[in-house]
Formats: C-alpha cells, structure tokens, sequence
C-alpha cells in the first residue's frame, strides 16, 4: 500500500524561510485572479532506464518477489497467468481514465504483459474509486492499498480478517482489487494507481535501497521507472510460472535477465548493502503520521547516525538528512539548510538519484528566494525542470516553475517572471488538486520573496 510517508514535493508548504512575524498577510502576496488555466496532462512517457548490473538486479527481484513489506516472506511466486483484464467501478474522477489507458499501453508495449481494460464482472483486477475517508476507515495510514480475492470495498470489508485476504496463503493470482481515492488530485490518484497496479500484478514489496523504483516506501518516484518495467517483465517471463520457490526462481532470473536487458551487463556490481528494520522504523516515525516534533527529530537524527554507522554514501543517507533538513525547518533554519546542502551533494552523485537532486534543489532555491538572490535561486532550479518532467511530477515541476518566476522577479525580468508563472497553473491543478489548492501553493511561494515582503 502507499504509505502517508510525507511525499517530498509537500516539505516546502509552512515552511518559509523568516520568522513567524514576517509572515506575509494574503494582500502582499501574488495572487491569481479569476479561473484558472486547464488542468496540464502528460502525454508521451519518457522513462529513464535502469543504471544498474544485471547482478544487483536479479538481488533486487528475489527480494521484491520473495517478501512482504512487513518482512515476511513469502513461500511461492504468484502471477496471474494468460491474458488480464482491468475494469473500473466506484466514481472515479475525471483523470483517471486516461491515465489508466496511457499505464496500461506502457504496461504492454514495456513490461510485455498481456493486459487490457474491459467492464466485465469478470475482470482479473478491480479498480474501485472511494472517498479517502473509506480507505483509512480500513487502513488508516494508506493513502490506497490493494487486496486479493475480493472485488469491491464491502467484500473486503467482510473478509479483511480473514485468510481470504492473505498474501502469504496466495497459489495464484485470479482476482483483485485495487482501492483508489476519488477525492484526491490527479497526480495523487495517478501516483497510487502506478503502485497499486505494479504490486497487483508483481512484486509485494518495498526496498529503500532502491533509488530509482516505485517499489520503495520515500514516495520520491511518482510513475513506473524504466526499472519496474524491467522487473515486471522478468515477472512474467515464460520460464517463470507460478509455484516457484525462490531457490527456483535464482537459478533462472540471471538468464532471463541476460535476455531482457543486455545493457545490464556493462554495468559494475555495486552490492547495496540491506537496510536494517532500525532504520526504517526511525524514518517512519520522523515522517509519517502520530509522533510530535520532538519525537519526529529525534527519531530524524537515529535514522542518520544508523545511515553513518552503515557507512552509507547513496541515496538512503541523503534521504536521512534531507528529513533532518524537513524537520528542522521550524525550529533551526541554518541546520535545515545544512542538511539540505548535504543531502544534494549526495544525490548528484548518482544519475538515478536526478530526481531526488531537484527536491533537494527545490528546498535550497527556497532559501536563496528568501535572501533575494535570484542568481542564485535560478542557478539550483535550472537543471531539474527538465527531471520533474521526464519524471511526470507535475507537483514538483509547477513548484520549481513558481520558484523560477519569483526567481525572475527578483532579477528584473518582470515580463518571463509572470509568463512561466501562468504557464505553472495548469501542471498545479494536475499536481495539487482544486483551485483553493493551487492558489495556496502560489501565495506560499511568493512569500518567500522579500519583494513580496515589503523588505527592501
């Protein structure tokens, strides 16, 4: 299921860098007057292929395929076998057909699977669209989870506690339901209908040693990678059936992978050593929901010094300083800074971590806004607009682009300032939702401005 594990593109909302007084009033800021511009769709994907050695992949697969995210293990491979069909009841909102087409087209022209969408009782996979307050009146902290053998909300309702529901006693997969929220933004309910589809038809579980997958809890990746699609093929490869057990399936993904991806073989071995359950618990407890601040620092700072115990230098310590940094940022916002800095020397490192490079940016540009130097705010934004696109982050593309127009104003170029701004509002109504929601986000990032500020 996807975790409220706080998304990275949210960090910035309340956490404007001045004191509590200088807090703009709503008159001070910019604000966007009348309707606003249709909502901003992607259309062609351009997913970014896997970096990585076909050895460190084949430890990958076995680990999705052979575990739960809990970190039990499963006995079996299940798949489902032959052609799979998809319907779509409950309300959906008004993007989600699109974006389930263009996800399925992906899923067979990428993964090879044999997938296509009908509405009959029938279907394979079930995708039910449910108010947010359904899903956590059954798992409190999924923004969206899916289920076997059931085919609707209330017939899962009636089993949840039950055997019928359970992964581990699976042989097969025939039926499924996916549960999406219908009250969230396209962008929220996109992101989960990629993982939850991913995790009907595959792997179950979640590895934060994987920097460039939605099959990791950090919610950085939005939409199916270049990687997913590549363990999904494997998934489903003819010499894989279900029943498999996993001293089975290690002897036949390394060929099977020789065959799917040649390019993995040019790639060096690099071995990511496993993430021990300590630190995940202490990243869970800093950014997910029921801790204090308090709770939520200290439990930042264990997940760092397991990271430096670790002797780790990916993608996992700087997803540590980078909460340090989030957390940080209403109480000491030189230390926040810091982490910041860190965490973005850690990510341009790795070419699978370009997009967790332009979060990080994103956060020193706030800085550099706040200060008044545009210069310097256009030099950190400038590489990443092009990562949030290729990624389908419109969340993160329009925040970057509200922070480059304010950016512009603040070096004199009043007239692109307000063009790329208007040119934000469509990927913000993708990316954040209604328009109360959109007009928020602008209001939030003018305010870092000292133009906006009444400073001189």
């Amino acid at each position: 299921m996807r975790r409220f594990l706080l998304p990275f593109y949210l960090v910035l909302s309340g956490c404007v860098p001045s004191a509590p007084s200088d807090m703009p009033s709503r008159a001070q800021t910019t604000s966007i007057d009348g309707n606003l511009p249709a909502v901003k769709v992607f259309t062609a994907p351009r997913p970014t292929p896997s970096y990585r050695a076909n050895s460190d992949i084949a430890r990958d697969f076995l680990d999705l395929a052979f575990n739960l995210e809990s970190g039990r293990s499963l006995p079996t491979l299940t798949r489902f076998e032959g052609p799979i069909s998809v319907r779509v009841t409950g309300r959906p909102s008004a993007g989600l057909g699109s974006d389930l087409n263009r996800l399925l087209h992906r899923l067979r022209t990428e993964a090879h699977i044999n997938i296509r969408q009908n509405q009959a009782d029938t279907a394979n996979i079930t995708i039910e669209a449910v108010s947010r307050k359904e899903i956590r009146a059954m798992l409190p902290q999924a923004a969206c989870f899916v289920a076997p053998n059931v085919s609707s909300l209330a017939q899962y309702r009636l089993a949840r506690r039950t055997s019928l529901v359970n992964w581990t006693g699976l042989k097969e997969r025939k039926r499924l339901s996916i549960f999406l929220p219908n009250d969230a933004s396209p962008q929220e309910v996109r992101d989960c209908l990629h993982e939850e589809l991913a995790q009907a038809l595959g792997p179950l579980n979640d590895l934060y040693r994987l920097s460039d997958s939605v099959f990791n809890d950090d919610n950085v990746h939005t939409v199916l990678t270049g990687f997913d699609m590549l363990i999904l093929r494997a998934y489903y490869d003819p010499s894989l059936h279900n029943g498999m057990q996993k001293s089975e399936v290690a002897k036949r993904i390394s060929p099977i992978l020789s065959r799917i991806n040649p390019r993995g073989k040019q790639f060096a071995p690099r071995r990511l050593t496993r993430t021990p359950r300590s630190w995940i618990n202490a990243i869970q407890r800093a950014l997910g929901p029921g801790a204090n601040q308090k709770e939520r620092i200290r439990a930042a700072h264990q997940a760092m010094q397991i990271a430096v115990a670790m002797g780790w230098n990916d993608h996992r310590r700087a997803f540590s300083h980078y909460a340090m940094g989030r957390l940080n940022m209403s109480v000491d916002l030189k230390k926040a800074r810091e982490h910041f800095s860190i965490a973005a020397r850690l990510y341009g490192q790795d070419p699978s971590t370009r997009l967790h490079a332009a979060y990080a940016a994103s956060q020193l540009a706030s800085f550099h806004i706040a200060e008044g130097n545009g210069e310097a705010a256009l030099e950190q934004i400038g590489p990443h607009l092009d990562t949030a696109g290729r990624h389908e982050n419109a969340a993160l593309m329009s925040t970057l682009m509200l922070q480059r127009a304010e950016a512009l104003d603040l070096t004199g170029r009043s007239s692109e300032a307000r063009s790329i701004r208007m040119d934000s509002l469509g990927w913000a109504r993708y990316g954040f939702g209604p328009d109360w929601a959109v007009r928020a986000k602008v209001r939030e990032i003018s305010s870092l401005s000292p133009l906006k500020r009444g400073r001189s």
